[in-house]
């Protein structure tokens, strides 16, 4: 073969093996390009039921926690911040728990297909807790395989994690329970309490009752030396931690708060911006 013929013949070899190296980077860059879609299981979606569309719309910015508010009205479960914003037709039932049942049967026995994690539905009860709480057993009970369960001492994950906040009553029935398909939310006077996780598995409490940074300026490092502290009590003792009242406006001081609740190994963080968090901690992965 000639010297030429030959340069052109391993020319196009080499042009045909770099194309065929090029082509796998240029298909992860354009992976990574694409928007993410694993569920935010640190995302709580707080008085969920505001959105237009309450759950589902939690579940399309890839929520790991929703919150839903009841009152006890003649016999049913009603949703709603205020009792002024009461509607029959707004149920527990209705908004939530038979979405997320059909939701469930839909994606092969998860709320996010193929992740096994549950999700957390933290019921609020605003209206005295021990007859409220017997009303919403009854109805977790009508779909007992959704949720996750404590039986005997021993629990079984389910799907969805119903765990009871609000009125402070509903705790004496449900300590006496052998068998439920709920937890209680804790407070941080539960934390190193004899409580164990499988009755408490998360600490909520109000931000600005054990804090007084709202993000502006430096963390004072008291205050981020006792905030670790809690985390990593409540983690010991196998217990997520979570904080409402902090804040919520779009701006740098929540984006300082929340970096701050990551670094210190906070479960949950709180919003009522779905797409502002969803767009932080997307961000914060990339980072």
């Amino acid at each position: 073969m000639a010297l030429t013929t030959r340069r052109r013949a391993l020319g196009t070899l080499g042009a045909a093996l770099a194309g065929s190296v090029a082509l796998p980077a240029s298909r992860a860059l354009a992976a990574d390009a694409k928007p993410r879609t694993r569920p935010l299981w640190r995302a709580h979606a707080h008085n969920d039921y505001d959105h237009p569309r309450p759950l589902l719309d939690a579940l399309d910015h890839r929520f790991g926690s929703v919150e839903a508010d009841i009152y006890l009205v003649e016999g049913q479960l009603l949703v709603a911040h205020d009792p002024v914003d009461l509607d029959p037709t707004r149920t527990l039932e209705s908004l939530y728990l038979a979405p997320l049942a059909a939701r469930v049967r839909a994606q092969h026995g998860s709320v996010y297909r193929g992740h096994r994690t549950p999700l957390q539905l933290l019921v609020d009860i605003k209206t005295e807790g021990a007859s409220t709480y017997r009303e919403l057993d009854r109805q977790l009970r009508r779909h007992r395989h959704l949720f996750t369960t404590y039986a005997h001492g021993r629990v079984r994950p389910g799907p969805v994690t119903a765990v009871v906040s609000g009125d402070r009553a509903a705790r004496a029935p449900m300590e006496a329970q052998t068998v439920r398909h709920a937890f209680y939310d804790g407070r941080l006077a539960d934390l190193g309490s004899a409580a164990p996780a499988s009755f408490v598995p998360l600490i909520s409490d109000n931000w600005t009752l054990a804090f007084s940074w709202l993000g502006a300026g430096p963390f004072p490092a008291v205050e981020r030396a006792k905030l670790r502290t809690i985390t990593a009590g409540a983690h010991r003792n196998r217990q997520k931690v979570r904080f409402w009242a902090t804040p919520d406006v779009a701006g740098p001081e929540r984006e300082a708060l929340w970096r701050e609740l990551l670094a210190a190994g906070v479960d949950y963080l709180n919003t009522d911006d779905l797409g502002g968090l969803q767009e932080f901690l997307d961000a914060h992965d990339r980072r």
